[in-house]
């Protein structure tokens, strides 16, 4: 499995952007979620992925200053009141638990996730005690990662044990009472 496709699972991943509308107010930019409450200064989100909705279409680009989305054919000033998407971040301790992982453990993990109407950007604690072991040559310990995609919450405890083998477990148990146990092993 290449990183092209490790790639384009994680562009395909729902819930991915955060929706809302911009607002200019005493030369400031304010970005306001549609499921939140209070609004963001915009310039929080500078050189972030953005998507502004212009004539029935997403266009995509990137944020620079003073509300301009510079996409790969052109730059566009928003204006007062445009509907936006901003791509959000996964968790840096998630992120580097699915650099680490097995492509296998990679798919089958996402997949699971995924029929179970999750997101890696769903995504609101992880705990990758991985990264503590960096230096030992047998790795074996429990991460723990927890999703919440606005309906449910998923929990999911990682065991892996890396030595000369590799063995990768994942319980992911939803708020429903629902579990779900997947197991990859490398030799």
């Amino acid at each position: 499995m290449s990183n092209i496709y490790r790639s384009n699972i994680l562009k395909s991943q729902k819930r991915a952007f955060t929706e809302g509308t911009v607002l200019f107010d005493e030369d400031l930019w304010l970005f306001f979620e549609i499921d939140a409450d209070e609004e963001t200064e915009l310039e929080f989100y500078i050189n972030h992925e953005i998507r502004l909705f212009k004539e029935d279409t997403w266009v995509t680009g990137v944020l620079l200053e003073n509300g301009v989305i510079a996409t790969p054919y052109e730059r566009i000033r928003m204006e007062d009141g445009d509907k936006i998407q901003i791509k959000k971040n996964i968790l840096f301790s998630l992120e580097n638990l699915i650099e680490d992982i097995s492509d296998d453990a990679f798919h089958q993990f996402i997949s699971t996730l995924n029929n179970l109407n999750y997101s890696l950007y769903d995504c609101i604690f992880c705990h990758n005690h991985l990264v503590f072991l960096s230096s030992q040559k047998m790795k074996q310990g429990v991460n723990f990662i927890t999703f919440d995609n606005g309906d449910e919450v998923c929990a999911v405890q990682h065991h892996f044990t890396y030595y000369k083998k590799k063995r990768d477990r994942f319980e992911f148990t939803l708020s429903t009472g629902k579990r779900i146990v997947i197991e990859n092993f490398i030799p």
